[in-house]
């Protein structure tokens, strides 16, 4: 499993009982988590007081429930990116810290590459954590996500991490529908980014079913894959879409056509209170070498 300990932003300080509690900044957070099946006891003082806690309900959703005076939305900072983040409606709060291990592998690919035109397309993109990343490495970045309220923000993280003035398209699109267009374009990128959801919606009512769409997209998106290809980088938070799966279908598309080969892992977060690791979700990554 890859993990970073290089946080100091944020801090997964114990998780049992099918809820995290974390440290963002000063703001103390308790979220729930279906992966904490075990039902350790909650000795740490802060379970008991905590900023918020995300509780939800027996009908679907939730809502937070604040019990100290927080602000609206503050920043968190990752070695030399900023982010903006805040409490959403569906117990999120704009970024995923286990994604940094990812974020600092692709920013390491593009610096040795020896390259300075590095073009990067971001699938299903957020509020932008890898797009700022890569274009702290001076690459070219088109970032692509179907909620505009999400391109938005990832712009404002752009901001925040001082790369707004990079070479960067923010695209709000179904993906699917973009990489077709692509295709006839006949544009090629050297990293290709997916993090597609388990389910969702395009701008226009398309439905995305992971487990349905993922095969047929990395073949589309496969089309994109430039002459001189540094990765291709597949996240997943689907129970059901594996490490392993996820790696077969990058072998069976790329790897059988380009060669190279495929890494395939769990990414997690430390628990600094147990001295383990929380599993948080799945990484395939696809290289040339």
């Amino acid at each position: 499993m890859r993990y970073t300990k290089d946080w100091t932003d944020y801090e997964l300080i114990d998780c049992t009982n099918g809820e995290k509690l974390e440290r963002w900044t000063r703001e103390i957070l308790i979220r729930p988590d279906p992966q904490v099946i075990w039902k350790s006891e909650k000795e740490h003082r802060l379970w008991y007081q905590p900023s918020a806690k995300y509780v939800r309900s027996r009908t679907g959703g939730g809502k937070w429930q604040v019990f100290k005076r927080m602000p609206e939305a503050w920043q968190v900072r990752y070695k030399d990116l900023i982010f903006n983040v805040k409490t959403m409606g569906f117990k999120h709060t704009g970024l995923f810290p286990e994604q940094a291990v990812n974020w600092d592998y692709v920013r390491k690919a593009i610096r040795t590459s020896g390259r300075d035109n590095v073009r990067v397309l971001n699938l299903f993109a957020y509020t932008g954590g890898a797009t700022v990343a890569c274009l702290k490495e001076g690459a070219s970045v088109v970032h692509v996500d179907a909620s505009k309220g999400m391109v938005q923000w990832a712009k404002e993280n752009a901001v925040a991490s001082s790369v707004s003035d990079g070479d960067v398209r923010w695209i709000v699109d179904d993906c699917m529908k973009f990489a077709q267009r692509e295709i006839r374009r006949e544009n090629k990128y050297d990293i290709i980014i997916l993090d597609p959801p388990s389910y969702g919606r395009g701008p226009k009512g398309e439905v995305w079913h992971i487990e349905d769409s993922i095969y047929d997209f990395v073949k589309l998106v496969s089309k994109l894959i430039s002459e001189e290809p540094i990765m291709v980088l597949i996240n997943s938070y689907t129970t059901g879409l594996s490490p392993s799966v996820m790696k077969y279908i990058l072998d069976d598309i790329i790897t059988k056509e380009k060669g190279g080969t495929v890494q395939a892992d769990e990414i997690g977060l430390f628990v600094s209170s147990k001295n383990q690791v929380l599993p948080c979700g799945s990484s395939a990554i696809w290289t040339l070498e």
